[in-house]
């Protein structure tokens, strides 16, 4: 979060949008403290990810970008592990 640049509570935001638009993607149906944990935790993921074959996304539109995409490989994850 630190090179994204934005500051806690703009994380917190941004986290609950990408969990939102996350869970209305992947159909989910998750509390707004999930979606903005799946958010946060997914920007992380996904930049971790991303960042392994040299893409990196900053500022607020990639952090919501990199929330998004790790918020819906999360969802998947857990799916998975459910069943």
């Amino acid at each position: 979060m630190e090179d994204a640049q934005i500051g806690w509570i703009a994380a917190i935001i941004i986290g609950g949008l990408a969990g939102w638009l996350a869970e209305m993607f992947m159909k989910s149906n998750n509390s707004i403290f999930m979606n903005i944990i799946l958010g946060i935790i997914g920007a992380v993921v996904a930049n971790f990810l991303l960042g392994i074959i040299g893409v990196v996304l900053t500022g607020w539109i990639g952090y919501l970008i990199a929330g998004f995409i790790g918020a819906c490989i999360l969802i998947a994850l857990g799916r998975a592990i459910r069943r």
